[in-house]
């Protein structure tokens, strides 16, 4: 086992009394999880409290872009107890990422241990409101202090904690899509499959447009053909064609959500075909102008499950499903959030649950 050392916060923030008030990633809990990498291995596990960190000025993260990370939830069940979603998957994920970028990567034992004592800590900013939870917010990064283009040799790893609000204040809604043409996300070969940093900041420029524009978010298209549909914003998406649920195939350029994962396997169970495929956005376009398009949304962490309304494209609006809830996509989300929180009369039937307290 690890050994943590832990240095308690004397002055802790307090959660604000109104659930409303949390918003997404304004508000940090107590804590925060450190450890360093160096001569192969990972060292000095430290739980401190949530501060401005020191960094030296030739950091690799700061020169070259050398992050990655993860989001992912821990839930307040109806009888108090907390629980993650997939953890596993999570860590798996995170190595991936890492390896892509030469960075170092975490033993699951050590990660589950990390994570079990940390939010053992931070229990009390779990909020008790209704679809409100603690985000968990992991990364790795280099933080070698010579200048160059090379592997790092050290890097720091740290988990961060935010109280998060429901992510649909109004209820569950759907959202306007514009579909970006001239900005690509990432290219095959990329770095478009992890979650790293880069991946975020280069998305930013349309996602600006967009907002601009009148819509939520942005339908990334494939970097080559601009034909292929690959992401909505930082959401994995689907359609349901004829009653097929249709989501682009994992090339290499898309994110393997782990959200996404679960609801192929949803779908799966209950009898609904899954089609992982290419699909362009024209497919898309006739599909919805014919009828044959029913649905359409984004899955991920934050949002669950988020409902397309409009998509706009080639200076049209698309009014997908009329701007309504899809059954398909209801079921998803109402599943989803019942086996996350402890809600849902199917328990958990796929054994994603992993309890901590």
């Amino acid at each position: 086992m690890l050994k943590i050392t832990k240095q308690i916060n004397t002055n802790p923030p307090v959660l604000p009394t109104d659930a409303s008030e949390l918003g997404f990633g304004k508000t940090n809990s107590a804590h925060m999880l450190l450890a360093d990498f160096g001569s192969g291995k990972w060292h000095n596990h430290r739980i401190v409290p949530f501060s401005a960190i020191d960094l030296h000025p030739f950091s690799t993260i700061l020169h070259y872009g050398a992050q990655v990370f993860e989001g992912l939830k821990v839930y307040r069940a109806k009888n108090s107890g907390l629980r993650l979603f997939r953890p596993k998957e999570n860590l798996k994920r995170l190595n991936n990422s890492a390896a892509r970028l030469c960075l170092p990567q975490i033993e699951l034992a050590d990660f589950m241990q990390m994570l079990e004592e940390f939010i053992t800590l931070e229990k009390d900013y779990v909020p008790t409101a209704k679809c409100t939870s603690l985000y968990l917010r992991p990364c790795i990064f280099g933080s070698d202090d010579t200048l160059g283009v090379y592997p790092p040799k050290t890097a720091k790893f740290m988990l961060v904690a935010s109280s998060v609000g429901n992510y649909y204040k109004g209820g569950l809604k759907p959202v306007k899509i514009l579909v970006e043409t001239e900005d690509i996300r990432a290219a095959i070969g990329g770095t478009g499959h992890t979650k790293a940093g880069g991946n975020y900041a280069a998305s930013l420029r349309a996602t600006q447009k967009a907002i601009t524009a009148g819509y939520d978010q942005v339908l990334w298209l494939d970097a080559i053909n601009r034909r292929f549909i690959e992401e909505v914003g930082a959401m994995n998406v689907f359609f349901i064609i004829d009653g097929v649920a249709v989501t682009p195939a994992l090339t290499g350029s898309i994110l393997p959500g782990i959200t996404r994962m679960s609801c192929i396997e949803l779908l799966k169970s209950k009898g609904i075909k899954v089609d992982e495929r290419q699909i362009t956005i024209n497919e898309v376009v006739l599909a919805n102008k014919s009828g044959r398009l029913t649905e359409m949304f984004g899955t991920g962490t934050a949002a669950v499950v988020s409902p397309v309304g409009t998509l706009g494209y080639n200076n049209k609006q698309h009014v997908i499903g009329n701007n309504q809830i899809g059954e398909i996509t209801s079921y998803l989300y109402d599943t989803l959030t019942g086996i996350q929180f402890g809600d849902s009369k199917l328990g958990d039937p796929f054994n994603w649950i992993y309890k901590v307290l």
